[in-house]
């Protein structure tokens, strides 16, 4: 029987474990814990433009509008073609969305959501579906992809090597190596860099979108979900000045609080007319609430924070990276789908399209690993990730320009850390520093506007190619 390793147990990875299983293979799903993914702090929801008034097409305009015109148009039109089915597969589960809403960039209410922790329920139901399935759950760290000679043979977990007919990272993203962000902090980027070192290429490494609203309080980096805005909360300085179209796409809201923020201004939500946020907004009001803070009655201050990584290992329409046998999904892919920005809640409509794609595209692919003398292990050691956290944010964040990127390199260079994480680190520096224009979640002050000649992806092997 034909094994298929999955790495990673967010939505992108627990779908395509769900349809392999349903398709006879013998699946086992690797994961650090179910509930620290990413996948289930998702608040807001998915786009899915199946209501009556909205169409496929006015998705696919909204799409590359918010990604400033840099998105592969055939994989927009692919994944959102492939939207209703994605909807149909989630109803078959005994899934029930509670509404839809609108939010940035959005020209109509597709965002379907759950109580505003949407991915906890998607989570959870696709996690039961496919132990029923049979699928193999193992709780540890995947470490290091197994690559020969450019073909996958599996992964090193732990230090033990599992071999497995076809290699699926759904691993995420790597938000986690800039120093705030609230999303899961194991999201480093460790695969994407061992897959660069061994032959894969990265693509749009640069593109890093800031969620304009995050809170850091006691408990640490915590997200008000952009349907909080959708719902009619209003940005606002501390002098109660409003500056912003709140329903902008996020690299207009998140630059327009980072300059306001620079000019020593204090930023907030003012939630106060939104009726009945407790129950609109449950784990929010949580975390509001031990904080000592009520949206009924408090503005609420907040902060742009690392939230998603556009950029990842390069795939094509069908989620194949380089290396013979390796697949990515979800966040840890890019093939263009989100352009220089991401349109609000496509995430996990790509999460949920990716992982059943995926599953067709091993079963035309038919991978087979006869037995090989077990690839090389390198067992390398985190080391300083603090530095690179810093040094990121700090160089390569909401507004960049060539001086601080090449500060950033410098420092970089003297940080003992795995080099697989420097070389990611080092990708979305010299990407950006190459990428000479403002577009999307990549901001130059010192080029402000987009240029045509821009107007493609980038590449990184340890060299940008734009």
């Amino acid at each position: 029987m034909t094994s298929i390793g999955i790495i990673g147990g967010g939505i992108a990875g627990l779908t395509a474990a769900l349809s392999l299983a349903g398709r006879g293979y013998e699946v086992t799903l690797i994961h650090t814990g179910i509930k620290s993914t990413n996948s289930y702090l998702a608040q807001a929801g998915v786009a899915i433009p199946v209501l009556e008034g909205d169409s496929p097409r006015a998705h696919v305009i909204d799409t590359v509008k918010a990604g400033k015109y840099l998105n592969d148009e055939e994989v927009v039109w692919s994944v959102i073609s492939k939207a209703s089915e994605a909807y149909g597969f989630l109803l078959s589960l005994g899934l029930k969305f509670e509404t839809n809403e609108t939010e940035g960039g959005h020209s109509f209410p597709r965002v379907f959501t759950i109580k505003n922790e949407t991915g906890k329920h998607l989570t959870k139901i696709l996690y039961l579906h496919a132990r029923e399935k049979g699928v193999n759950f193992i709780r540890g760290r995947a470490e290091e992809l197994a690559v020969k000679h450019g073909k996958a043979y599996g992964v090193f977990v732990d230090g033990e090597f599992l071999k497995f007919d076809a290699t699926v990272i759904a691993s995420g993203g790597f938000t986690g190596l800039f120093k705030y962000t609230a999303g899961s902090p194991t999201n480093i980027g460790t695969l994407i860099g061992d897959a660069v070192m061994k032959g894969a290429f990265a693509r749009d490494l640069e593109f890093v979108q800031f969620h304009p609203t995050g809170f850091i309080g006691k408990d640490g980096v915590k997200l008000i979900s952009e349907a909080v805005r959708g719902a009619g909360a209003k940005l606002v300085t501390e002098d109660g000045e409003r500056f912003v179209n709140e329903l902008s796409t996020r690299d207009i809201v998140a630059r327009a609080i980072y300059l306001q923020m620079k000019g020593g201004k204090g930023v907030f939500l003012d939630a106060t007319g939104i009726e009945g946020f407790k129950k609109r907004f449950p784990q929010i009001y949580a975390f509001l609430a031990k904080e000592g803070i009520d949206p009924a009655k408090d503005w609420i201050p907040v902060t742009p924070i690392a939230h998603y990584t556009i950029g990842g290992i390069s795939v094509d329409l069908w989620y194949r990276t380089g290396i013979k046998n390796l697949y990515a999904i979800g966040e840890t892919a890019s093939n263009g789908f989100h352009g220089a920005n991401r349109l609000a809640s496509n995430s996990l409509l790509e999460c949920v399209v990716s992982g059943l794609e995926v599953a067709r595209t091993i079963e035309r692919d038919r991978p087979r690993v006869r037995e090989v003398k077990e690839p090389h292990y390198h067992g390398y050691e985190n080391g300083d990730v603090e530095s690179i956290r810093r040094i990121l944010w700090e160089h390569a964040g909401i507004v960049r320009n060539a001086r601080t990127l090449r500060e950033g390199l410098k420092k970089l260079d003297g940080v003992e850390a795995d080099p697989r994480m420097k070389l990611l680190a080092r990708g979305v520096l010299e990407c950006a520093l190459a990428r000479e224009e403002s577009r999307g979640a990549h901001y130059r002050e010192d080029f402000p506007a987009m240029r045509k000649e821009f107007e493609r992806p980038s590449f990184f092997d340890g060299k940008c190619r734009l």
